[in-house]
């Protein structure tokens, strides 16, 4: 069983950056690989980004292409989320999430974190 939690949310300008961190626990980090979803209320839930168990392979959604970057520590069970050039329609509550393939689907996820609400002012 792998607990994950996510932080680093909070109120940003437009333009501005912020870094979102995934911790997890209790299982074995480096098997799976992990997932960024966001998800607006009232909106379907939605990719973000996706790195390998190895990190050697990601995606992107095309709506983050270019100023998001997603990164994997296996030594410290850590994900990143480096968010730049923040937009007001970044704001959401984002998500990560564990899966054993290379996948986008929040379906195929076996394990996720509570959230963390990011919000960007215009």
């Amino acid at each position: 069983q792998v607990q994950l939690v996510e932080s680093g949310g909070g109120l940003v300008q437009a333009g501005g950056s912020l870094r979102l961190s995934c911790a997890a626990s209790g299982g074995t980090f480096s098997r799976y690989a992990m997932d960024w979803f966001r998800q607006i209320p009232g909106k379907e839930r939605e990719f973000v980004a996706l790195i390998s168990w190895s990190g050697r392979g990601t995606a992107y959604a095309d709506s983050v292409k270019g100023r998001f970057t997603i990164s994997r520590d296996n030594a410290k069970n850590t994900v990143l989320l480096q968010m730049n050039s923040l937009k007001p329609e970044d704001t959401a509550v984002y998500y990560c999430a564990a899966g054993p393939g290379f996948s986008t689907r929040g379906g195929d996820m076996t394990y996720w974190g509570k959230g963390t609400l990011v919000t960007v002012s215009s």
